[in-house]
Parts: C-alpha cells; sequence; structure tokens
C-alpha cells in the first residue's frame, strides 16, 4: 500500500524516491495519462520516443506533445510506463498508472491511500 496525504492547496500528493531525492506526485484524476514528470528527471528514467499525441486540457485546451516509455520506480518496482516530460519540479500521475489501484482520499483527514486491487 502506498500511502499520501492532502497538502495545504487541498491536492492529494504522494511522495516518491528517485535520483535520490524525494518527488511530490500529485495524484491527477482528470489525467487519463501514465505521467508528467519534470525534465530534470529525463535523465533517470531511461526514456524512448514512442511519437507525438494529442492532449485535451481544461477549458478546450487541445496540446501535442511528445510521448515516451519510461522506467519509472513504483511501488517498490520498475515498470514500463507512457510519460510526458514539461518543466517544474513536481510529478503528475493520471489514472493510467493507477487502473491496478483502488484510490481513496478522505479529504477531512487529510489522507490518501493507493491499495493493490
Amino acid at each position: 500500500m502506498i500511502e499520501g496525504r492532502i497538502d495545504e492547496r487541498g491536492v492529494p500528493v504522494i511522495e516518491i524516491r528517485l535520483t535520490g531525492r524525494t518527488w511530490t506526485a500529485t495524484i491527477d484524476t482528470g489525467f487519463n495519462g501514465y505521467l508528467e514528470l519534470p525534465e530534470d528527471l529525463r535523465h533517470a528514467v531511461a526514456p524512448q520516443f514512442i511519437g507525438r499525441a494529442e492532449s485535451l486540457l481544461a477549458a478546450g485546451h487541445v496540446v501535442t506533445e511528445d510521448q515516451y516509455v519510461v522506467r519509472f520506480p513504483f511501488e517498490g518496482e520498475v515498470r514500463r510506463v507512457r510519460a510526458t516530460f514539461a518543466p517544474g519540479d513536481g510529478i503528475l500521475i493520471g489514472t493510467g498508472l493507477l487502473m491496478a489501484y483502488r484510490l481513496t482520499i478522505d479529504f477531512p483527514e487529510r489522507h490518501v491511500w493507493l491499495e493493490r486491487d
């Protein structure tokens, strides 16, 4: 099981250890992809370019992004998943990565759980 919290902005987050540092990863249930990673992690996840894809964002904005398959450590194993890269220092976890999990978000208690189904 992975445990997380609701941060000061009211956002569900978990922490991921990678490249000798702890990264904050936002669980974004409105994002049906797998991962959006900061550019600083590009070298650490062995990206393999697989093509370009359009994504629909809030307010109907469409963006075209490079898509990669990356090696991403998650819950004690390294997984090969699709990812994009963006500026910044946060990780976005989409529902694609969470399909085998039960996600519980308890806003009053400010707690998040991910359990493998």
